[in-house]
């Protein structure tokens, strides 16, 4: 079988990574990067045993699909343009900046009959594959992702940076949409929101609350789930989770989840490359990403009016 053309657009961290696992996979061919920065383009073609493209034609030209890791306001105008070329296109997270970017996207996708991934990475996080397998009715999660600080994805605040891993992968386990959502955060290193607590209340009844920061002294990514007799643990980073239940003669037992092991990022390409060759459709599939990308811009109104709200009461001089 031949190897499928890719291109990755966009040679930051992010682009690099896909640069990496894309030369290395026996299922395709790299065959070129583009970058705004025709440096950075070129020394990543070099690192990368690849040639640097000039341009979207090109890009167009030499692919037959494309990784598109720029920065998230740029993804619709790229991400239309390759599909509007005829290519299959993996977006990374946050589908775009706003819900009709996303629609643009999922529409033109729709309309020329492409594929459009959105990378959505811990949908393939092994860990979580095991965990779908154990669920039955998740009624309270209690999610951290906790990072230093890093001058990356400062185009966006940490809702739109870290939270929209946990948004995504709580909406596809409750399979609802939020009824409610209460929130706070604030601006630590950058003019946008670094550190932030969440409250989701969902029409079923469960409640998620979730933590994220680009501000921390460690990096912590652990999910917890509350379900019928059931308390499960997972640890994202070292891809392990256990569950805890309560027996009909009420004891404790304890087992954990057998996880196949893998690199997300490899496991997403892979996905990727699978559903161009088969034009199945992708797991973290448009429409999906729309559905995240609106909890997490409510997310970030309902911070801004709690963040007015703090302005007038400090404004005011009043203690409660």
């Amino acid at each position: 079988m031949d190897r499928l053309r890719v291109a990755v657009v966009g040679a930051g961290q992010f682009g690099r990574q896909h640069l990496r696992v894309i030369r290395n996979s026996p299922q395709a061919a790299l065959v070129g990067v583009l970058d705004a920065d025709s440096s950075r383009a070129t020394a990543a073609a070099q690192e990368y045993g690849c040639p640097a493209l000039p341009d979207l034609e090109s890009v167009a030209e030499a692919a037959q699909a494309a990784v598109v890791a720029t920065p998230t306001v740029t993804h619709a105008e790229i991400g239309c343009a390759l599909l509007e070329a005829g290519l299959d296109v993996l977006v990374e997270k946050p589908i775009a900046a706003t819900l009709e970017d996303a629609r643009r996207l999922v529409d033109t996708a729709a309309r020329r009959n492409r594929i459009l991934q959105v990378g959505h990475l811990e949908r393939f996080n092994p860990a979580v594959t095991a965990l779908e397998s154990a669920l039955t009715t998740p009624l309270f999660f209690e999610i951290h992702r906790l990072s230093p600080f890093t001058p990356r994805s400062l185009d966006v605040d940490v809702i739109l940076d870290l939270m929209i891993h946990d948004i995504d992968i709580v909406l596809t386990l409750t399979g609802a949409m939020p009824k409610e959502i209460r929130a706070a955060g604030i601006s630590i290193l950058t003019p946008k929101v670094d550190i932030a607590n969440v409250r989701l209340e969902f029409p079923h009844g469960a409640v998620a609350n979730l933590t994220a920061s680009r501000v921390s002294t460690e990096r912590v990514r652990k999910l917890r789930l509350f379900q019928p007799h059931e308390y499960v643990s997972l640890d994202y980073a070292r891809q392990e989770a256990f569950v805890l239940s309560v027996t009909p003669d009420r004891q404790i037992a304890s087992r954990h989840l057998e996880v196949a092991r893998g690199e997300p990022l490899r496991l997403e390409l892979e996905s990727f490359f699978h559903c161009v060759r088969t034009r199945q459709g992708p797991r973290v599939d448009g429409l999906a990403a729309c559905r995240a990308l609106e909890v997490a811009l409510n997310i970030v109104a309902t911070i801004e009016e709690h963040a007015q709200l703090v302005a007038r009461t400090l404004a005011s001089g009043r203690r409660g």
